[in-house]
């Protein structure tokens, strides 16, 4: 934690330090002062805060809270203390704690404190006199040349140290005596002792003053914890303080915690718990809520909970909760204690019905503050511990919350239901899972509410949320899809923003992006307006986008295949009917479009991953839209604008390049400079063979030879005219001696015009760099241009602005145009793109190494301050062509700094993924250039480094030609251990890889490794990349380099062991004498639909996926048909009790598909598979059935007879006694839980305690009255009612076991 004290100190970075004589000192402020300090700072109260600082002594008052300005969760520096009180507040008994005995001292002749005061001030007037003549000595210093005086100032400097240095080691020393000749002698400590078991009582090394609130850094690391704890404690025992005495000690211990961390599992709870108690009986709300939260920081394991509990904070708790609002640092802090105990492994089961039942009263009671949270912790509850929320009533709370619409984190809640509804064991305490279709209410109900806008965005994310999961999906399709329909038919209502959620509802669980011009189209913008669509290509092209695989390749996308089973059951819930209804009736022109675009893409999705059986009749023009053909029908214009609206979308589509990304996947571009360099497309340029009178017409309308404001120049029509007709060597010579125009248009880009270099880095300003880089790609293109170029002052500018970072070129300017300012602030970055472009050509090379780029490019590289623009270096640079550059690039790899080298092989991705440098003929090309650099990578001494080139030869390698060049360069990854695991089994794909490893003895030894475990690590790998495909949804547009990578693997299947050694005959000879599969099979066949044993899930699940692997390969296929085993993987997927093993059967399926032998069993087994143009499966498999997937099955919760009986008898003899009076205020208590009775109960029990007061002070009354309240559900007034009629001492007497007042006094009373 930040510095308790805010201290106005300049201290030395030296001054921390504790010298030989072990006397620490003053330190900065950023060194953590606040380390440690456990004291009061009044007892310091005739002391100023001095620094031990070289120039000056400053002066800084001192806050009296222990809290930082950013306080952690439960820290209390504004609600719980004043911030400013003064040092002489507090009384002066208050302050000093018992001082460490025996501090040495240098002056160990001197007899007496007087006499060591003495000495100390005439050593601080001496070292004085020394530390103002060397002052004057490095004033004059300073005035005379730097250069000449370097080492004399040095030496002054340091000796300017050293006095300031044992300056504020002698004032330390003097306040210390000062103290001392104060402090009372030094009580008895022979009680401490019981504090810790076997633990020493203080450190010797500890010097600093007990009452110091300052803590040394050298201090916090040396000091003793239990020392500390028992000085602390000691305080806290004083009764009578005031309220900041003791929130002041316990954040102190509280911060002693953090730093200590396995202090809290040494504690002696008789002591400490003795002390925790007397907090939390404070009359003051902010010492109790301190109590709770030093408390939640005591807790360490589940033997602490249950020790914290003996302390009776159950019913401390629900006292705490029952209060007003006034008292919310105390409320909050008690349910942030409850909470705690849910972080602590099998903690909720220490969380009583009595604590629940209170946090469920909270939670009912709309205004509380505090209901949000209740609601959330009820919510974990539900997850960690079905049985105990449900016998406390809770689950109808979260219900409710979730039914209303208005709670924010609708979807964690609807978590907590999906996550109940997985197991059978956890499923009964629901209501047959009707609990989750109240989500449904906001959009089936026609009646708008003021607040109608909010419950439909929360609905739609608790919806959103059932549509990501098996359990959600199930419940949406039971009952032959009643609760889809519902959704489905809503549509029908006359309510815009309802039908618009719902659009959205659908785009996003069939994970369709739409496309980038999709706003525009919405608005009303023909599709005809969009012939430069293609330049979007940029976005979505997966030639850019995604790797090349080889078909044999076979990775499924999960994602996709969980989509196409929505969208099969959204098909059958009846979606087309509905959006074609929705297109005829709605008249707003928004959201016709948009509903006609939703069903362009349902159209196009179900064509591409749905089985035939499926999407054939969905084409049909008379099913899709009934009245286009019909003339006589009134909406006949309708329909027919809407098929020509949906055939231009797919023609847009397909322009665009839309249709190959596939759903679900994320579009991320990772070449930097990618959407610099990206032009319009070819119909929008000028014509390169236009004639002398157009091309001058077509200059003319630029501007550029009207003005020279650039501002007023046409820019596009610029870069028209750039990339049509001056690529005719005929109009670009006249350009250049016929006109001023490419002379004022280069002069724009040189660096000294000061035009081009200065305009701010904006993103419509980019829009200069692509025009300039366009220019010199023509230019370098053409003999003439390539002349000009050569000639033209630009290069040669460019590089000096290069040579004012290179420190080896002497040339040094005040503001360098390349500095990191100007880098970050304007375009000068553009020139790195320029200087790319001309490096993807020979002659721009050779312009470039005329102009010693090439050297200055070597000396940059090594510069340790500037990753920026070394990245801009390398990021924009082309090294297609064999040049210095790629040296450059090699020595980044290898000799730049951690993020540099991961930069850099990041940078390498794009030369081999999609083979871009590969020739037309066979093999890799020229591209073994990048395939070494990414192997010497292998090497590096970083791991990440090593992470980001496994995963890029990985994804090499999915291309057979990478691949058995990757094998011949024969890299060792023996250190990288599991990093290169996937990279090691993608070389198993080849006879070529197979032979290789078999050699190096990896494949029996990593066999092994799967058959013993990592199949069940790989079922853990495999839901976490759902999650974060579903869940955890990344950036999309993300240019982050961390992102590059990763987020192509987003529900794609992982590699597999198995499946790729079933590529092979080798592996599958391996594979069969080994008898794995038939282990695997044999597993699979024994499991029972209704296990629900956590162990045997996980193995069966790890059998599954090694099946479904095996089984995706076409020589892996014969193994199926020998054990027989899709039917069961069939049985699985259908009927499996726990829901996510038919999830993972499910997905097991689809890779079975995969193989045509795998195809043919699942059409015998009643599943068919989306195909391909050429027939071959893509592995979305479904069964022909959808309603075998959908049976869901509910077994009524009965209680256990024990705990139901006990529960009665306890309430029995809670509500029964033989006196009548106790007996009738007993009943009463009891009709507060009944909202017809509860106000003439209150009101005679208000009767009751006017007449007998007595009563009401009585423990064993009081007791009865917590188990009345815990035995039924009482809403948060009546709770609060009936606990404020009880007397406040009564609390006290109930927790300590004291025997206040007695029966018989009471009735003496009377």
């Amino acid at each position: 934690m930040a510095s308790a004290f805010n201290l106005g100190s300049s201290a030395t970075p030296t001054q921390h330090r504790v010298f030989g004589d072990g006397k620490p000192f003053a330190k900065s402020p950023d060194e953590g002062t606040g380390h440690g300090s456990w004291n009061d700072a009044a007892s310091r109260s005739t002391r100023n805060a001095r620094s031990g600082s070289g120039g000056s002594v400053s002066v800084g008052g001192r806050g009296m809270s222990l809290a930082p300005s950013t306080q952690p969760p439960g820290s209390f520096s504004v609600e719980l203390k004043s911030m400013n009180n003064s040092r002489t507040v507090t009384p002066r008994p208050d302050a000093p704690f018992p001082r460490t005995a025996g501090n040495a001292m240098e002056e160990d002749d001197l007899s007496n404190t007087e006499q060591r005061q003495v000495a100390i001030r005439d050593k601080i007037a001496k070292e004085m006199k020394i530390k103002t003549g060397t002052e004057n000595m490095l004033e004059a210093l300073l005035a005379k040349n730097p250069k000449q005086t370097k080492d004399q100032r040095l030496r002054v400097e340091s000796e300017l140290s050293s006095s300031n240095r044992k300056l504020a080691e002698l004032h330390h020393e003097l306040e210390e005596e000062l103290l001392r000749a104060q402090a009372p002698t030094t009580p008895p400590r022979s009680h401490l002792s019981t504090l810790f078991r076997g633990s020493p009582l203080r450190s010797p090394s500890r010097a600093t003053d007990s009452a110091d609130g300052e803590m040394e850094e050298g201090d916090a690391e040396t000091e003793s914890p239990t020392y500390v704890l028992a000085e602390t404690l000691q305080a806290l025992e004083t009764e009578g303080m005031s309220p900041d005495y003791y929130v002041e000690r316990a954040n102190s211990l509280v911060e002693l915690f953090k730093r200590h961390q396995t202090l809290k599992y040494d504690l002696e709870w008789s002591v400490f718990g003795q002390r925790v108690q007397m907090m939390l009986l404070s009359d003051s709300k902010e010492v109790i809520a301190a109590g709770y939260r030093l408390t939640r920081y005591a807790i360490a394991d589940r033997a602490s909970i249950r020790i914290i509990r003996d302390l009776r904070t159950d019913e401390l708790v629900i006292l705490s909760l029952v209060k007003e609002s006034k008292a919310s640092i105390e409320r909050e802090q008690a349910l942030k204690l409850v909470r705690a105990f849910l972080d602590v492994k099998d903690g909720v089961h220490e969380i009583s019905r009595a604590v629940v039942r209170a946090i469920v009263s909270v939670a009912d009671h709309h205004d509380d503050r505090l209901r949000n949270i209740s609601v959330m912790t009820l919510a974990e509850i539900l997850i960690k511990d079905p049985g105990l929320l449900y016998i406390a009533g809770g689950i109808g709370t979260i219900h409710d919350a979730l039914a209303e619409g208005t709670f924010g984190a609708s979807e964690s809640l609807m978590a907590s239901f999906l996550h109940s509804l997985d197991a059978p064991h956890r499923r009964k305490y629901l209501r047959g899972g009707y609990e989750l279709e109240a989500v449904l209410t906001p959009f089936t109900d026609s009646f708008a509410d003021t607040v109608r806008a909010g419950r439909l965005k929360c609905s739609a994310k608790a919806i959103s949320a059932m549509l990501k999961t098996w359990p959600g999906l199930l419940i949406l399709a039971r009952n032959r899809l009643q609760p889809l329909r519902s959704l489905l038919e809503s549509l029908h209502y006359p309510d815009p923003q309802a039908r618009d959620l719902i659009m959205e509802l659908i785009f996003d669980a069939l994970r369709i992006k739409p496309p980038s011009w999709s706003s525009s189209f919405l608005a009303g913008r023909r599709l005809t307006t969009y012939g430069r669509v293609s330049n979007l290509r940029s976005e979505s092209d997966p030639k850019q986008l995604r790797p090349s695989y080889d078909k044999e390749d076979n990775r499924l996308d999960l994602t996709t295949h969980f989509s196409s089973l929505i969208l099969a059951t959204l098909l059958e819930a009846g979606l087309i009917k509905a959006l074609s209804d929705l297109i005829e009736d709605e008249a707003d022109l928004s959201l016709k479009r948009k509903a006609t675009l939703l069903l362009t893409e349902v159209l196009k999705l179900s064509q591409h991953s749905l089985p035939q059986s499926i999407s054939a009749g969905l084409q049909v023009l008379p099913d899709l839209l009934p009245a286009a053909i019909r003339y006589d029908a009134d909406k006949h214009e309708i329909s027919t604008a809407t098929i020509y609206q949906i055939e231009s979308i797919n023609r847009t589509l397909a322009r665009s390049g839309g249709i190959s990304s596939g759903p679900g996947r994320y579009a991320v571009d990772e070449d930097i400079s990618a959407s610099l360099l990206s032009g319009d497309p070819a119909k929008n340029r000028l014509n390169p063979a236009m004639d002398e009178t157009q091309f001058r017409n077509a200059i003319l309308e630029t501007h550029v030879l009207n003005t020279v404001n650039y501002v007023k120049w046409k820019w596009d029509l610029i870069q028209r005219i750039i990339e049509g007709p001056l690529t005719n060597p005929k109009r670009l010579d006249e350009a250049i001696k016929g006109s001023k125009f490419m002379k004022r248009l280069v002069g724009f880009y040189r660096p000294f015009k000061y035009r081009f270099s200065l305009l701010p880095n904006t993103k419509p300003n980019q829009r200069y760099v692509r025009t300039g880089c366009a220019l010199l790609r023509t230019l370098v293109q053409n003999p003439e241009g390539t002349r000009y170029l050569a000639e033209n002052k630009l290069l040669r500018q460019v590089a000096e602005c290069l040579a004012q970072v290179d420190r080896m070129s002497g040339l040094t300017s005040s503001s360098p145009l390349f500095s990191r300012e100007q880098m970050t602030n304007t375009l000068s970055g553009g020139y790195f793109a320029l200087l790319g472009t001309l490096s993807g050509d020979p002659n721009g090379l050779s312009m470039m190494e005329r102009w010693h780029m090439h050297n200055m490019f070597y000396h940059i590289i090594e510069l340790k301050d500037r990753s920026d623009l070394i990245q801009a270096l390398l990021g924009n640079m082309d090294f297609s062509l064999e040049s210095h550059l790629r040296v450059i690039l090699s020595k980044a790899l290898t000799a730049g700094s951690k993020d540099i080298r991961i930069f850099s092989t990041k940078l390498l991705r794009k030369y081999v993924v999609g083979n871009q440098l590969a020739s037309g003929g066979s093999g890799i090309g020229n591209a073994d250039w990048v395939v070494k650099l990414l192997v010497t990578q292998l090497y590096d001494p970083d791991v990440v480094v090593c992470q980001v080139a496994v995963k890029i030869l990985e994804e090499a390698c999915n291309q057979r030609d990478y691949l058995e060049y990757v094998v011949k360069c024969r890299p060792s990854l023996d250190h990288l251990g599991e990093i290169g695991a996937p990279l090691l089994l993608r070389f198993l794909s080849t006879s070529v890889g197979y032979h290789y490893l078999d050699g190096l003895d990896y494949i029996t030894q990593e066999m092994d490794d799967w058959f013993l475990g990592r199949n069940d690590a790989y079922v853990a790998l495999v839901e976490a990349s759902l999650s974060r495909a579903y869940v955890d949804q990344p950036r999309r547009n993300s240019f982050a380099p961390e992102d590059i990578v990763d987020l192509q693997d987003i529900g794609i299947v992982p590699s597999h062991f198995y499946r790729e050694l079933a590529r092979t005959s080798e592996g599958c000879e391996l594979l069969e004498q080994s008898g794995h599969f038939n282990e695997f099979a044999t597993t699979i066949r024994d499991f029972r639909l209704d296990d629900e044993d956590p162990e045997v899930l996980l193995k069966v699940k790890g059998c599954l996926w090694a099946v479904g692997n095996v089984g995706s390969m076409e020589l892996g296929a014969p193994f199926l048909e020998e054990t027989e085993i899709v039917q069961h993987i069939v049985q699985i997927a259908e009927r499996a009790e726990v829901l996510t093993m038919r999830g993972t059967a499910f997905f097991a399926l689809g890779l079975i598909s995969r193989s045509k032998h795998g195809f043919e069993m699942l059409l015998e087994a009643g599943w068919d598979s989306a195909i391909d143009e050429k027939g071959a499966s893509l592995g979305f498999c479904l069964p022909v059935d959808l309603g075998k997937l959908y049976s869901l099955s509910f077994s009524p919760y009965v209680r256990d007879s024990v705990s139901r009986r006990v529960s009665r008898e306890n309430l029995k003899a809670a509500t029964s006694d033989p006196d009548p009076i106790r007996q009738k205020i007993l009943m009463l208590i009891l009709d507060m839980g009944n909202t017809v009775l509860s106000k003439r109960a209150a009101t005679d029990l208000q009767s009751v305690k006017t007449k007998h007061p007595d009563y009401f002070r009585q423990v064993d009354l009081f007791r009865k009255s917590l188990t009345i309240l815990e035995s039924h559900h009482f809403r948060l007034p009546a709770r609060r009612f009936a606990l404020d009629l009880f007397d406040k001492n009564v609390m006290r007497c109930f927790v300590l076991d004291e025997d206040c007042f007695s029966d018989s006094d009471s009735t003496s009373s009377r």
